[in-house]
């Protein structure tokens, strides 16, 4: 009887193993919502919240740079011009007038120098420049890096050869110094800051043409390019439908990173005079003129040079995030991102010290156990398990 009900048995079984599957694949279907690779970068970008405070804190500068005191046609909401006005007045010493005599702002809130100009207009004026240059360079260097780089590495060969012979005698060749020689060449050409913007990008594109030819290197074995080449398509096409498009990751990435560096070197130029040139403003210019007077009046030093630190800094949390975004094997597995404690070295001592008391009462009960241990096994040491009888 029972060899009979054996069969059923494992036929009802085997049916509530399908239908509970059946019930879980529906129960993973409703919760987990299926996201293409643009909304997978989106989200992780999005979630990414030291590249969003910096995204939001480039956006108000970059807003109230351009907004404040005008650009080109365009005029500004700030009373006071970036240049000396006729008729200007020292107000309070020069000192700021930022939340003094129950104001906000004021009439100068980052004060004004001896001439007197208003710095909070030059200051703007300045991170215009600095943003322009910085996208230009961005651009232009992006361009040349991804040519000569896709290039190099799909033809290889001699093409190969010359290209990346150009691109280590252009890297072995300080960049400060090409870019000071060039920079002053271009400084009394109009439409200022483009044409020094240009001249930077040229000499900028060789960190983006190394990484482009890596990542055509490694797009060219691929079976989708194998299988344009086998239907006829050109090596252009093929370059720019299907190598390009998949190393736009590393594009964007490494250009958000070049805003960042030629920030820093422009405002080097700009502060040992080989940048923008008078009557422009840049930032590394107003910190060269708030050297000389440093000690007297210091907020003329430190607040455009407070400008550059938080947009290079802001700019290089969004290229970490979009990084993390396009690339997420990069990310620590296990890790928290350190915090506030840990970046001051306080949670990272305490941590070590738990950890240090932790390992050390590890090994005293370590020590122990095996003290008992022999203890147990020694006959000579156990006087009580071995005991003669008189």
């Amino acid at each position: 009887m029972s060899n009979d009900q054996n069969p059923d048995q494992g036929e009802d079984l085997e049916q509530q193993m399908i239908d509970l599957a059946e019930v879980e694949d529906a129960k993973l279907s409703e919760s987990h919502q299926s996201y293409s690779q643009n909304q997978l970068i989106r989200r992780r970008f999005f979630g990414h919240i030291p590249a969003m405070i910096s995204l939001v804190v480039v956006t108000v500068i970059t807003v109230t740079a351009f907004t404040s005191v005008g650009y080109g046609i365009l005029p500004g909401w700030w009373q006071h011009p970036f240049r000396l006005p006729q008729g200007a007045t020292l107000v309070n010493g020069g000192e700021p007038t930022m939340f003094q005599d129950g104001q906000i702002f004021g009439p100068h809130p980052f004060g004004q120098d001896s001439l007197p100009r208003d710095i909070f207009a030059r200051v703007m004026r300045g991170t215009q420049q600095s943003l322009i240059i910085g996208i230009v360079v961005a651009l232009v260097s992006s361009v040349m890096g991804i040519l000569i780089g896709a290039v190099a590495g799909y033809f290889r060969g001699k093409i190969e050869a010359v290209l990346m012979t150009l691109t280590d005698f252009v890297i072995v060749v300080p960049l400060l110094v090409i870019a000071a020689i060039l920079g002053q060449f271009v400084s009394g050409m109009p439409f200022p800051p483009f044409p020094l913007a240009i001249v930077l990008g040229i000499v900028s594109w060789t960190g983006m043409a190394r990484l482009v030819r890596a990542e055509v290197l490694s797009l060219r074995e691929k079976e989708y390019v194998s299988a344009a080449v086998a239907m006829g398509a050109s090596p252009w096409r093929i370059i720019r439908k299907h190598m390009l498009p998949n190393a736009v990751g590393v594009i964007i990435v490494n250009a958000s990173f070049t805003v960042a560096a030629v920030i820093l070197l422009e405002s080097t130029l700009s502060y040992l005079g080989m940048g923008v040139q008078p009557p422009e403003v840049s930032l590394g210019m107003l910190v060269s003129e708030g050297e000389v007077a440093i000690n007297t009046r210091p907020h003329l030093f430190w607040i455009p040079g407070l400008f550059i630190l938080v947009i290079v800094l802001c700019v290089n949390f969004i290229g970490d995030g979009l990084r993390d975004a396009f690339d997420p094997h990069q990310q620590r597995k296990g890790e928290r991102r350190p915090g506030l404690r840990q970046a001051l070295g306080l949670r990272g001592t305490s941590m070590a010290q738990s950890r240090q008391a932790s390992q050390l009462g590890l090994d005293t009960a370590g020590r122990t156990g095996s003290s008992l241990a022999t203890d147990s096994t020694d006959p000579k040491a156990n006087i009580f398990r071995f005991r003669r009888k008189k």
